[in-house]
C-alpha cells in the first residue's frame, strides 16, 4: 500500500538523530488517492514551519471502512492495525495518543472521525474538512449517483451490520457519557455552499447534544480543492498547539 511522508525540517541531521516526532494522518476522498493531499495543495509549504510528521496513506474509494462485499478491501483494519505500527517502527515519531492526530476531507473526513470514535485511544485531535459523516446511511434516495456506487459496495444494502457498525451518529448516540470525555477532540468545517453542510451541521448539533469537545466552523466555499487547501493550514496550526499542550501535560 502506497503513503507519501512529509518529513520536518532538518529530520535528517545529524544532531537530530535521536529526536521524535508527533504524526497527522491525512486522508484523501472519494475518487483520489495517497498522493492528492501533496499534488493539489501546498501541502509540504503549509508544514515546513512545523515539528511534525504527516502521513497521507491510500485509501481507494473504500470509505475506510473493512468492505461488506469485497473481503481483500479492509481499509479500516488496514490503517489502525498496520499502518500507524508501521509508520512508528520506521520512522522516529512519538507512539502514543497525545501526538497522533488524523484528519480528512469529504470520505476522508467521515474515515477521520470515525477512526476518532472507534479508536480514542489512539488520537489526540481529529479533523474533517466538508466531511461526508453520514456515509453509512446514504442510499440511491438520499445522494447522488456517483456516490452510490461506492457507498452500496462498501457498506451492503440498508440494514446490513456493515452500516450500523460504521454509522458515525450511531456510535456518538450510544457512547456512554463518562466515555464521552475520553474522546479527541473534534475539529471541522464545512464550506456554505457545500452540498454536505446541512450534514456537518446535523453533526454539530449532535456533539452539542452529547457535550463532546468540538469546534466547527462554516465558510464561504464549496466542495473544492480552494477550499481544502485553505483549511489545512487551520489544522496544521490547531495540531501544533495540540500536541504542545499534550506535551506539557506529560512533562
Amino acid at each position: 500500500m502506497p503513503y507519501r511522508v512529509i518529513f520536518p525540517n532538518g529530520y535528517d541531521a545529524k544532531e537530530k538523530a535521536n529526536e521524535r516526532y508527533p504524526v497527522i494522518y491525512l486522508l484523501h476522498g472519494l475518487g483520489g488517492h495517497f498522493d492528492n493531499w501533496t499534488d493539489k495543495t501546498k501541502l509540504a509549504e503549509y508544514a515546513a514551519p512545523y515539528n511534525f510528521i504527516i502521513v497521507t496513506p491510500e485509501g481507494g474509494d473504500g470509505w475506510y471502512t473493512d468492505s461488506a462485499s469485497l473481503p481483500n478491501d479492509r481499509y479500516e483494519t488496514y490503517i489502525a492495525d498496520e499502518l500507524i505500527p508501521e509508520i512508528d517502527k520506521k520512522f522516529r515519531t512519538f507512539a502514543d495518543r497525545n501526538s497522533r492526530a488524523i484528519a480528512g476531507l469529504s470520505m476522508g473526513g467521515y474515515g477521520a472521525f470515525k477512526f476518532a470514535l472507534k479508536y480514542p485511544e489512539k488520537f489526540v485531535l481529529a479533523g474533517s474538512f466538508s466531511g461526508v459523516h453520514n456515509a453509512a446511511s446514504l442510499n440511491e434516495k438520499n445522494t447522488s449517483a456517483w456516490i452510490i456506487k461506492s457507498i452500496d459496495s462498501v457498506f451492503g444494502n440498508e440494514t446490513s451490520e456493515t452500516r450500523k457498525a460504521n454509522d458515525i451518529f450511531r456510535i456518538i448516540r450510544e457512547i456512554p457519557a463518562e466515555k464521552s470525555k475520553e474522546l479527541p477532540f473534534f475539529y471541522f468545517d464545512c464550506g456554505t455552499e457545500d452540498i454536505f453542510a446541512p450534514n456537518n451541521r446535523d453533526f454539530m448539533n449532535l456533539l452539542v447534544e452529547k457535550k463532546i469537545r468540538h469546534e466547527y466552523r462554516q465558510l464561504p466555499g464549496g466542495h473544492t480543492w480552494v477550499y481544502w487547501d485553505a483549511q489545512v493550514r487551520e489544522f496544521l496550526r490547531l495540531s501544533e498547539n495540540f500536541f504542545r499542550k499534550a506535551k506539557a501535560k506529560t512533562n
